[in-house]
């Protein structure tokens, strides 16, 4: 394992406490994510379905969806970006990769603004997730073809001072957590 990997997977097995911490303490609500969301209305939203410890932006995301197309991330293999799916609050889910459910059935959306869970992030707008770089290849990829809002949502207690980073790593626009809206500075 090369010294940047040792770091991210350090980095990551810290953060993962963290998040379990909060999690297992109820500290998650998605009341500062809807009103971020609210100023977004209409656009395709690109929100997730949780696993695990991630705190639960379904709230939100069933609000968006009176308003306007929402989606969920679809992995299609290793080293590819990600599409989204339409997804509503009362669509039939299936398990997908990694443990989590998509839709069944429906369109494909292009997104301008994503939801991303987190493992953790930094106030300047740098994040850790899983290591997989889906979210990074596909903000590439979608910031290449216009204007997009990535929104990271995390449990504050996943906040970082730093983070190892690499030049394909996507940053953040927003970062919304339980306690707050956090502009990268």
């Amino acid at each position: 394992m090369t010294g940047l990997a040792a770091a991210k997977a350090d980095a990551r097995a810290a953060a993962f406490a963290r998040r379990r911490d909060a999690h297992a303490n109820g500290q998650g609500t998605c009341d500062h994510l809807s009103r971020v969301i609210a100023d977004h209305r209409g656009a395709p939203l690109s929100g997730y379905l949780p696993i695990r410890t991630e705190i639960d932006p379904r709230p939100a995301m069933e609000a968006a969806a009176a308003h306007g197309p929402v989606g969920v991330p679809v992995i299609d293999g290793p080293g590819l970006p990600l599409r989204f799916r339409a997804w509503t609050p009362d669509a039939t889910l299936v398990p997908g990769p990694f443990g989590a459910h998509i839709p069944e059935t429906g369109d494909w959306i292009v997104p301008a603004v994503l939801i991303l869970p987190l493992v953790a992030f930094t106030r300047a707008g740098h994040r850790l997730g899983y290591g997989g770089g889906f979210y990074d290849r596909t903000l590439e990829r979608l910031r290449a073809a216009g204007p997009v809002t990535a929104i990271g949502f995390a449990y504050a207690a996943q906040e970082a001072e730093s983070l190892p980073i690499e030049a394909t790593d996507q940053p953040l626009d927003l970062i919304v957590t339980e306690a707050g809206v956090i502009v990268p500075t």
